[in-house]
């Protein structure tokens, strides 16, 4: 699997956790916290956007098709799978390897 799409993976999951964690007990308790559980997830899903639009601009269609394929099965997973208390962790997490992913891969 190649990196671009490890790095949209984890970007939708990371944007679709933050999103779908609206409850006050599937945020962090702290208002830092939480500020930058919002922020990591609104940066995620921009940037999953611009990965795409990056991908579908300088790669061969197949790609971009996959990813996005590969990140709407995985969010589907995730939320079949029901909200889980360390959700905020798990998309601070995958939003920071997304973003280092992000760069790895604008960077070829």
């Amino acid at each position: 699997m190649s990196v671009y799409i490890i790095a949209l993976i984890c970007l939708s999951l990371a944007g679709v956790i933050e999103a779908r964690s609206t409850t006050p007990g599937l945020r962090p308790v702290a208002a830092a916290a939480d500020r930058a559980f919002h922020i990591f997830g609104r940066s995620a899903f921009a940037f999953w956007l611009v990965l795409l639009a990056w991908g579908s601009w300088n790669l061969h269609w197949s790609q971009p098709l996959a990813g996005l394929v590969a990140s709407l099965a995985a969010n589907a997973l995730v939320v079949q799978s029901g909200a889980r208390p360390y959700w905020p962790g798990l998309a601070m997490g995958l939003s920071l390897a997304g973003l280092f992913l992000t760069v790895v891969v604008l960077s070829w």
